[in-house]
């Protein structure tokens, strides 16, 4: 399929769409601020726009839109909140009906990072020192994130405000590699991170002497009832890891839709996943080929079902 489609209409959509990327990339933006996008498909050729398919990023929060029908799908960060979304468990207070259009493949990882010289080899470690600790977290509260954080946090009986009351300090950041994290790292004067997106920041905590706190048995089996797998952060990948790490998967960014969204709408986007997978920015480390985006692997956890135009996209692709 061409780049882009004949016609002077998609000349001006291309147009805005980097437009509408330069003003919500504004790096001087803070997370929860004007910096997600929706893109919508409809009818402009009367005197209102009338929107047929809008197509947003955001919080785990906009499942409930979605659900609703004010808008008819979105992405997703990581794959296990929408099986919380589907479940009906953590932020959720019931059961949403809501179906997968497509995985986009991102294989990563949520690490309790702390440094070595406090000598804390669990959070519970933490609770019982009662410790003012200097954590570097993600600013925007409704981040995925965040919500990991507090449901990890809740099951050793304490939150990151106790933390705060006992001296402690939420160092806040943006993007995984922010300098409000990476300079205090390097001077020694961070105490641990919470986050995920462990190609962009691991590496180098590890030099900087932070090991990965390990989770108990126990804990992975509740936070598994909730929907977050089990993970493995391999040495082989991050070589200043003593070992492989078993810690939360954070992988997975699934497009998802409402249960009852026409069948031959979601048939269409998931045509446009194979047909315009050239224009697509995949992760070199993680898309192997398109057929992955329906296919549950490390990249693409699927613990909700496949909408039925989904389905049937795949089925008429295993025929051929």
């Amino acid at each position: 399929m061409e780049p882009l489609p004949r016609g002077a209409n998609f000349l001006r959509a291309k147009a805005l769409w980097e437009l509408g990327l330069h003003v919500a990339g504004n790096p001087a933006t803070p997370y929860g601020g004007n910096r997600d996008v929706c893109i919508t498909i409809g009818n402009g050729s009367g005197e209102d726009f009338r929107p047929w398919l809008r197509m947003a990023t955001g919080s785990p929060g906009l499942a409930h839109a979605v659900a609703q029908g004010r808008i008819e799908m979105a992405f997703v960060n990581p794959s296990a909140l929408l099986t919380h979304a589907y479940r009906g468990v953590g932020m959720f207070q019931a059961k949403l009906p809501l179906r997968v259009v497509g995985v986009w493949p991102t294989w990563d990882w949520f690490v309790f990072a702390v440094h070595k010289r406090l000598g804390f080899r669990s959070l519970a470690d933490i609770k019982k020192a009662r410790y003012p600790l200097q954590v570097s977290v993600k600013e925007d509260p409704t981040h995925s994130t965040r919500i990991l954080t507090d449901q990890v946090l809740g099951l050793y009986g304490f939150s990151l405000a106790d933390i705060e009351s006992w001296g402690g300090r939420l160092h806040m950041s943006g993007s995984p590699s922010d300098k409000r994290r990476m300079e205090p790292m390097a001077r020694g004067t961070l105490d641990a991170v919470f986050d995920e997106a462990l190609v962009i920041w691991f590496d180098e905590a590890l030099k900087c002497d932070m090991v990965p706190l390990d989770l108990e048995p126990e804990t992975f089996a509740r936070m598994d009832a909730l929907g977050w797998r089990k993970g493995v952060a391999p040495k082989s990948r991050f070589p200043g890891l003593a070992r492989d790490h078993a810690c939360i998967d954070y992988s997975g960014w699934p497009l998802y839709a409402r249960e009852d969204l026409p069948e031959q709408t979601v048939y269409d986007v998931c045509s446009g996943f194979a047909a315009r997978a050239d224009e697509i920015p995949w992760e070199r480390d993680s898309f192997t080929d398109v057929a992955q985006v329906w296919r549950d692997t490390d990249a693409t956890p699927i613990d909700v079902p496949l909408h039925r135009g989904a389905e049937r996209w795949v089925r008429e692709q295993r025929k051929r």
